[in-house]
């Protein structure tokens, strides 16, 4: 009886719209089947559940070969089919062609259930450790723009770096610091005014002891258009036979714990003594999963340097798996991600800015101050970025207009509002939707009594 009553307010509701329904024109498939991912507390979400980066960083050739490996259907079908057998989530790969398209490798992504982390720099568009000020330019920010605009399409990009390893353990490095995160508050700032989903934004350290907190503190102080969403860095201390306390991590995880940003690891896999890739042991439980939110195992293909997992034969089907391909497989199938919230905290808060000294020096900068964006870039907040420069640009690093000054605090705030299933902002905590869900039944039914008055 109650279920005859429920079909029949729901029938009475839709009847006051009948009509004919006029046919609408097929839009081009995207990869959409799987939930966008999102930044709340210390923790990434897809949907309502906790989601753990479980995944292989990807650069078929090398980082000398500059290959795009999602513009070729040949080359990402022939490696989805490996990645879905090893059992990831996430695929990070460091460079694309930002002139073409990209839906094909994208959906196969997606048909897989595999979502994508990705470099918005090349090696012709980036910014210089050595030379930042004029690096950070118009021209560079446009190939920047033009690479979120191609891949915030994506239901699966998962998120976007705006540096890698920019600061490392040479001490002059550091002084790039302000202009990487300036990249990553226009990049922030973009993606807000685009009206695109707020997909997160932040930065692959290098694990470099003398400087590690103080990079972490520093893209998580400021105001909050200046804060990034997350920080991940790249971590080969866990080199086999180890575990959670002689590799270190109990203390990394002791000095992030309060961090409150999602942390993960953009790179691990120490092959000092071989891989069994038993860091997944502690990566995927509870002694770090209040902290990390996972990492990416570095990496895929041999490219000479002994850590790939496969080796490939240029753009050829021939996929040749090493030993420890079946060897992550088994450490994946063995570690499943935890079940749970995992120990996250909700809230999401900012560090103070670290004290500049001898080792963190940003010379005029001083502890917080930024450049502020170049002149030239500033129209594209209000309009796309167009075409990028692809692969075979002739480069930014000395080209376009740079910056001639300094950013006022909040001056990176978002000019438009971004698309309403995931807002500008920092988005709140996985929200109960049971509630709306009754709201409609009775909406159904109050509906029909008053038809029936």
């Amino acid at each position: 009886m109650r279920s005859f009553a429920l079909a029949s307010a729901l029938a009475a509701a839709s009847m006051v719209h009948a009509g004919p329904t006029p046919t609408e024109k097929e839009l081009p498939r995207r990869a959409d089947s799987l939930p966008t991912v999102t930044a709340s507390g210390n923790a990434f979400w897809a949907g309502d559940k906790r989601f753990y980066i479980r995944g292989i960083d990807y650069q078929p050739g090398g980082s000398s070969a500059n290959i795009d490996p999602l513009a070729d259907t040949n080359i990402c079908k022939r490696d989805i089919q490996r990645f879905k057998e090893l059992g990831v989530n996430t695929v990070r790969v460091y460079s694309v062609d930002n002139s073409v398209k990209h839906d094909e490798c994208m959906q196969a992504l997606s048909d897989a259930g595999i979502y994508l982390v990705l470099d918005v720099n090349n090696p012709q568009y980036s910014i210089n450790r050595d030379k930042p000020a004029p690096s950070y330019n118009d021209v560079y920010l446009q190939s920047v723009f033009a690479t979120i605009d191609e891949f915030a399409r994506f239901d699966n990009t998962l998120a976007f770096f705006s540096g890698n390893e920019v600061i490392n353990d040479k001490p002059e490095s550091v002084k790039a610091a302000p202009y990487v995160k300036a990249t990553t508050r226009d990049m922030r700032q973009y993606i807000g005014s685009q009206g695109y989903r707020k997909i997160p934004v932040g930065y692959s350290a290098a694990d470099v002891s003398n400087n590690r907190m103080q990079t972490a503190q520093y893209f998580n102080c400021g105001t909050d258009d200046e804060r990034s969403d997350f920080f991940a860095f790249n971590d080969y201390s866990w080199c086999s036979p180890s575990s959670f306390e002689q590799s270190g991590w109990d203390q990394k995880v002791k000095n992030f714990t309060g961090y409150g940003l999602p942390i993960f690891l953009s790179e691990w896999g120490c092959i000092t003594n071989g891989r069994d890739f038993s860091e997944l042991s502690a990566l995927m439980s509870k002694k770090m999963s209040s902290v990390y939110s996972g990492g990416l195992m570095y990496e895929y293909s041999r490219e000479g340097n002994g850590f790939g997992i496969v080796e490939l034969s240029g753009n050829s089907d021939s996929v040749k798996e090493d030993p420890e391909f079946q060897k992550l497989k088994s450490a994946l199938s063995r570690y499943p991600a935890p079940t749970g919230d995992g120990g996250f905290t909700s809230t999401t808060t900012s560090a103070a800015c670290p004290t500049v000294d001898s080792v963190w020096d940003l010379e005029d900068w001083g502890a917080s101050a930024l450049p502020a964006i170049p002149e030239e870039a500033k129209k594209y907040m209000s309009q796309k970025a167009g075409v990028g420069p692809g692969l075979k640009g002739d480069g930014s690093q000395n080209a376009g207009g740079t910056s001639t000054g300094t950013a006022a605090p909040g001056s990176g705030s978002v000019t438009a509002t971004a698309s309403p299933h995931n807002g500008g902002g920092r988005p709140a905590p996985p929200m109960d939707m049971s509630a709306l869900v009754l709201t409609g039944v009775v909406g159904a039914f109050t509906l029909v009594g008053t038809l029936l008055l």
